[in-house]
């Protein structure tokens, strides 16, 4: 035998004389009558995290936010690498990763060394749920996959993200988010319309944030939440553990409304269309006057008027009754008239401040929204009304030295749901020691030899 594995079978034999918990977990859900601060919807389930970067983390940090202990396997050293991605703190980690790491416990494991994968088997064994957003069979390379570990722990569930699902003849590849974007059709209607081929002009515009990673990340939390509650409905014998497949693909293409039925049945394949909806007259975003403070910025509202009427308020507000009647009564009728409708709207936004705007569609009952910058939704009233934006303390806040960093509250929002998060995200392997030590048993002069061989940091 080689010395690694015979550390890995020592490891293993140690762990197997601690006994695990009882399995499956009869945990069970809350209803919202019982759920308290103290008791979260998910208290009591534990969640192995051994995903990176975006959407597995996402999903965790959806999970953790309603109770979940969920425990962050990182690579000891470098971490995940969301921990050094865009701005960095004074202490060179990320403000993003503070917020999508918040209530999870950090544990720095190998999992390049036999020795760590025999660590976090025997915490999969006693866990609920394993969230991986790896390549497609790099669990089942590892001896991690639903095939090793269900036989000792018959209930975990394995909620597994990926660019296109784990079956398939594109499995295998990588698929970033923006890729998967690209191949599920919601790159191609962001954009500006070719007048002659009603297609894309140009490139299409992406949003400056990775859209199909916290989309499959929603998905995600929302299969794992699904998973669970039908392993405690069940009740026939047999093991209660699933599979929940997230591919980033159909994530977006559970976005994509009714683009799909309507090119089956009518042949119609939708295009971009700027900043509108095609087929929802008027909905769009306007120019305004600018703010004097920044006269060469320009300044953009968005008015929805698209329920009849409502349209109808909106063009008696904008001194433009002769777009009412028959011929404008309903959504398809208004389609033909979009673009007379447009431009009457932008004639009337674009002698008009944004204040003066909202004022007057405050006053006649039409949604009306600012285009802001985070600054002014940052400092938002209703933000701030509603407890949307956080506040957390990061290595004990300034009383212990540290900061503190604002970042998004707890939605959905529940009844006697503490939106506050526990903690932000911590630094690498501040957990790792806690977990090792109480969850299998290990001593602290194990854990030193572990270290000293640069299986866990």
């Amino acid at each position: 035998m080689t010395s690694s594995l015979l550390s890995t079978c020592a490891i293993s034999a140690r762990l197997s004389n601690l006994g695990t918990r009882a399995l499956p977990h009869h945990l069970t859900f809350a209803t919202l009558a019982d759920v308290s601060k103290s008791s979260l919807p998910l208290s009591g389930i534990r969640v192995l995290e051994m995903g990176q970067l975006i959407a597995g983390p996402f999903a965790g940090q959806l999970l953790g936010q309603f109770g979940a202990e969920v425990i962050k396997i990182e690579p000891p050293k470098t971490g995940d690498p969301l921990r050094v991605w865009r701005e960095l703190d004074v202490d060179g980690t990320s403000p993003w990763f503070r917020s999508i790491a918040r209530n999870k416990k950090s544990v720095a494991i190998d999992l390049r060394k036999a020795e760590g994968r025999e660590l976090v088997r025997q915490l999969a064994i006693k866990s609920d749920v394993i969230i991986e957003n790896f390549k497609p069979g790099t669990l089942e390379k590892w001896s991690l996959g639903p095939a090793d570990l269900h036989p000792h722990n018959p209930s975990l569930i394995f909620t597994r993200v990926s660019g296109y699902g784990q079956t398939g003849p594109w499995a295998p590849r990588p698929g970033y988010a923006s890729v998967c974007e690209a191949e599920s059709g919601f790159r191609y209607i962001n954009g500006f319309p070719d007048a002659k081929t009603e297609g894309l002009s140009g490139p299409p515009v992406r949003p400056n944030i990775s859209l199909g990673d916290s989309i499959a990340g929603l998905h995600a939390a929302f299969g794992t939440v699904l998973a669970l509650l039908a392993r405690q409905r069940q009740t026939a014998p047999g093991p209660s553990g699933r599979t929940v497949d997230v591919s980033i693909v159909e994530s977006m293409l559970n976005l994509m409304e009714g683009i799909i039925p309507e090119y089956d049945r009518k042949g119609k394949t939708r295009g971009p269309s700027g900043s509108s909806v095609t087929g929802i007259v008027p909905t769009n975003a306007y120019p305004c006057l600018s703010d004097p403070t920044s006269p060469t910025i320009p300044t953009y509202i968005v008015i929805g008027a698209n329920g009849d009427t409502i349209y109808n308020r909106l063009m008696h507000a904008v001194n433009r009754p002769d777009l009412t009647g028959p011929l404008y009564q309903h959504n398809h009728h208004r389609v033909a008239w979009q673009a007379e409708i447009e431009t009457a709207i932008s004639d009337w936004t674009s002698q008009h401040t944004v204040e003066e705007v909202i004022e007057v569609m405050n006053k006649a009952g039409v949604p009306v929204g600012r285009v802001v910058t985070v600054k002014e939704v940052v400092e938002g009233e209703q933000v701030n009304a509603r407890g949307a934006i956080r506040e957390v303390d990061v290595n004990g806040g300034e009383a212990h030295g540290g900061w503190s960093v604002k970042m998004q509250g707890t939605f959905p929002v529940l009844d006697d749901v503490d939106p506050q998060p526990k903690w932000a995200g911590p630094d690498l392997g501040f957990h790792t020691d806690e977990v090792l030590m109480s969850d299998l048993g290990l001593s602290l002069d194990m854990i030193s030899k572990l270290r000293s061989d640069g299986i866990i940091g």
